[in-house]
C-alpha cells in the first residue's frame, strides 16, 4: 500500500518502517508485510518504534501483527496501547504485519525489524586462538542504511558511541545491508575527533569529543555458551553497549589472520591509457602503473571516448580480496570515477562478475565524489582470485 516506507525483507532478517518515518505518516494510508523465514525456525520482532497516534482501541491508527500458523494476532498497538516489550518471540516462521491510518494529527510512525531464531552468524563451537579484548556480539537485522540516524567516524578510527549502531556496521563493511547479520565490536576510549568518511554507500559525519568509541572486528570469533546469549540489536539503538554475560565474559578473539592490510599489486594493466598533451605542450602519459593509490600527481586514465574501460590488478597469487579503496587524480587534475563494476580471475582468461551477497546481477559499487577523497567499499563475501577488475 501506500502507507510502506523503508523496506528490506530477507529470509533470515529485515527492516520496515512507515512512509515518511520518522517524520509524519500520511493520512487514510494502508500497507501490508509478510514475513517469511525458513521453515523449523520462529521469528523474532523487534518494536524499534512504535508512535501512531493514540485513540481508543487504536481506531485511528494501528499496527497489528497476525501469526497465521499459529492463529493468535498481536495487537492493534498504538502510542497509547503499545507492545508490552520491545521483543516479541513468535511460533511461527511467517508473521503477517498491518499498518493502517485514518485522519491524525501526529506521530512518527513505525520502525519494526525482525531476525530469525536460527540466523546466519550464530558462533559455532570452534576453538578460538590469540586473545585481543572483551568484546561484545550483536546482531543486526538486514536493511539497517537507510534507516534514519547519524553516524560519526570511519572505518580506521572508530565510530562515535552515540552513531546508530548497525548502520554504522555496515559503514564500517563488517556486514552487508542486504543480509544483516552477527557483528562483534569492542567499546573503547573515544577520540578528540572523529573524521568523515564516505564508504559501503554511506556519509558518515566529522565528530567531536566522546567518552567512547566503537571499533568494528573482522576475523574475530566471539565464544557463545549458554549463559552467554548474543543480543538481537534494534537498528535505530544508540543506547550505551553492556557486556554480554557478567563479569566473567571471555575475551573476544582471532580466528583468522587479521584483515585490513593493503595487498601489493604486483602488476597494473588496462584497457587503454590517455596520451595528454597540455597547453604547453607537455606530454603526460596517463599509464595504468600510475593507478597506485600512493601515486602522487596524475593518476591512470583510460584513453578518451573509450567505452567498457578497464583496469586490472595482478596480485601476483591467488589473494582472499576484503575491500577496495579508491580516489581520483588530485586536486590539481580533478579527474575521478562515480562508479564501477568488479570482476576477478584465477588464471586472467576467464572472469567472473562480482554479485555481492546472493545478487543475481553485477553489483554496482559507489565510487567517488571529488577527485581528492579516498572511498571505501567492501566485498562481502570477499573476492578470492590472483587478478582482480
Amino acid at each position: 500500500g501506500d502507507g510502506c516506507g523503508h523496506t528490506l525483507l530477507t529470509p533470515h532478517s529485515g527492516t520496515l518502517s512507515s512512509k515518511n518515518y520518522p517524520g509524519t505518516y500520511p493520512n487514510h494510508t494502508t500497507c501490508r508485510w509478510w514475513l517469511r523465514a525458513p521453515p523449523g525456525t520462529s521469528l523474532l520482532l523487534a518494536f524499534g518504534d512504535v508512535d501512531l497516534e493514540p485513540s481508543e482501541r487504536c481506531t485511528r491508527s494501528s499496527l497489528l501483527l497476525a501469526d497465521p500458523q499459529a492463529g493468535t494476532a498481536y495487537g492493534p498497538y498504538c502510542r497509547n496501547a503499545g507492545p508490552a516489550a520491545p521483543l516479541l518471540l513468535t511460533n511461527s516462521s511467517t508473521v503477517t504485519v498491518l499498518f493502517n491510518s485514518t485522519s491524525h494529527r501526529s506521530g512518527r510512525g513505525l520502525l519494526l525489524s525482525y531476525a530469525t531464531s536460527q540466523h546466519p552468524g550464530d558462533a559455532d563451537g570452534d576453538e578460538p586462538r590469540t586473545p585481543l579484548a572483551v568484546c561484545f556480539s550483536v546482531y543486526c537485522p538486514a536493511g539497517c542504511k537507510d534507516i534514519d540516524g547519524d553516524i560519526w567516524g570511519n572505518p580506521s578510527q572508530g565510530y562515535r558511541d552515540t552513531s546508530v549502531l548497525c548502520k554504522a556496521a555496515v559503514h564500517a563493511g563488517v556486514i552487508a545491508d542486504e543480509l544483516g547479520g552477527q557483528v562483534t565490536l569492542s567499546r573503547e576510549k573515544g577520540i578528540t575527533l572523529y573524521e568523515s568518511a564516505f564508504a559501503n554507500g554511506l556519509h558518515s559525519k566529522r565528530g567531536s569529543l566522546s567518552e567512547k568509541r566503537l571499533i568494528f572486528h573482522k576475523g574475530i570469533f566471539f565464544p557463545i555458551s549458554p549463559e552467554i546469549k548474543p543480543q538481537f540489536w534494534l537498528p535505530s539503538l544508540v543506547a550505551p553497549l553492556r557486556p554480554v554475560g557478567g563479569p566473567g565474559l571471555p575475551a573476544c578473539r582471532l580466528l583468522l589472520p587479521a584483515c585490513g592490510d593493503a595487498l601489493e599489486v604486483a602488476a597494473f594493466n588496462a584497457s587503454s591509457w590517455w596520451h595528454e598533451v597540455d597547453a604547453l605542450g607537455q606530454d603526460r602519459a596517463w599509464v595504468a602503473t600510475r593507478a597506485a593509490l600512493s601515486t602522487t600527481g596524475h593518476s591512470w586514465a583510460a584513453e578518451p571516448g573509450s567505452e567498457a574501460a578497464w583496469l586490472e590488478l595482478d596480485l601476483g597469487t591467488r589473494r582472499n580480496v576484503t575491500g577496495i579503496i579508491t580516489k581520483g587524480s588530485s586536486e590539481q587534475h580533478d579527474y575521478y570515477v562515480t562508479s564501477y563494476r568488479v570482476s576477478s580471475s584465477r588464471d586472467g582468461k576467464n572472469w567472473r562478475p562480482y554479485r555481492g551477497s546472493g545478487g543475481q546481477e553485477e553489483k554496482v559499487f559507489e565510487g567517488n565524489t571529488n577527485s581528492h577523497g579516498e572511498v571505501s567499499n567492501a566485498f562481502i563475501p570477499p573476492i578470492v582470485a590472483r587478478y582482480v577488475r
